[in-house]
């Protein structure tokens, strides 16, 4: 996170404004503490035990479970209801990193400024933990949400976008496009499944936890769809402009590997436009919910200028 406790900007919907970034991003440590509750609750061989946490409580932003309390919060729920969603999108989250960082996958040595979980262990060890982080997912919200047909609700919410986050890594690393699809297009379609299909599940099943009407979810579905492209924008042109330092993780490697990403594709300055496009659209869609989603329009705002 940049450093200091705040961020002065000037965002699409207004002047410049100031974002108490500590404020913003407490909720994270609650999230943080009930997951590590959670893994010591369950009976696991210590050493998969030590490698699933050394993968999920790794030093992070916690954006998505931050998206899932503050969607619940923005239609009238509280934090406290969100807790088991927004553990467990982070358990998918890192279940997806271990393995994106795999060597028959993106092969890198660094994730977060720390090795990587095969790195730190083995192969063998961060397979397992991948696999072990997503079906404890799962088991956390059929155990954790008492009520029967919301649980199914979030259950499928969250197992529809895991896959189509899978789909997602499949169109960028074994891709099969139909040779008419435009580059522009291909690209949107990769972003939207693998970041965007996991921030949209966030967003939405906050908001269903907090028992959101149909126009609220729709909003909250726009919201989330236009910051998890937004997001994986802003990763593409952080990975041309930031040093590996920086980052905490190998800078440049999408240009190595010959990858599709927007500065590739339509250019940095056009890139940059379609971050702010992407960030009004999303200040637009939850405007109409007042103070009540401000942390939302807060995230937005910090997410579009994150450095890292």
């Amino acid at each position: 996170m940049p450093p200091g406790n705040t961020i002065g900007m000037t965002t699409t919907s207004g002047p410049s404004a100031e974002i108490d970034i500590r404020a913003l991003t407490a909720p994270a440590a609650k999230v943080e503490a009930y997951l590590d509750q959670f893994l010591d609750s369950r009976a696991l061989p210590s050493n998969l035990r030590e490698a699933i946490k050394y993968a999920a409580l790794a030093p992070g932003k916690r954006m998505r479970p931050l998206l899932v309390i503050y969607a619940c919060q923005a239609v009238g729920g509280t934090a406290e209801q969100a807790m088991p969603p927004a553990a467990a999108i982070e358990m998918i989250h890192a279940f997806s990193l271990v393995h994106d960082d795999l060597p028959a996958m993106d092969d890198d040595d660094l994730r977060r400024g720390r090795p990587t979980l095969h790195k730190k262990t083995n192969e063998a060890m961060a397979i397992l933990a991948g696999d072990a982080l997503m079906g404890l997912a799962f088991e956390l919200l059929t155990t954790s949400i008492e009520d029967a047909p919301l649980s199914r609700a979030i259950i499928a919410e969250l197992a529809a976008g895991t896959n189509d986050m899978v789909a997602g890594q499949v169109y960028d690393t074994l891709p099969d496009f139909d040779e008419s699809v435009e580059p522009l297009d291909r690209l949107r379609a990769i972003h939207r499944h693998k970041t965007g299909a996991l921030m949209r599940a966030s967003c939405r099943m906050g908001a269903m936890m907090g028992l959101a009407d149909d126009a609220q979810l729709d909003a909250i579905t726009t919201y989330g769809d236009a910051i998890g492209l937004m997001f994986q924008v802003v990763d593409d042109v952080l990975d041309v402009t930031q040093t590996t330092e920086h980052l905490g993780k190998t800078a440049g490697k999408d240009v190595d590997q010959d990858k599709l990403t927007y500065p590739a594709v339509i250019g940095l300055d056009a890139s940059r436009a379609e971050i702010e496009r992407l960030t009004k659209l999303a200040h637009d869609s939850i405007r109409p919910m007042g103070d009540a989603a401000r942390p939302l329009h807060d995230l937005c705002d910090f997410l579009s200028v994150r450095t890292k």
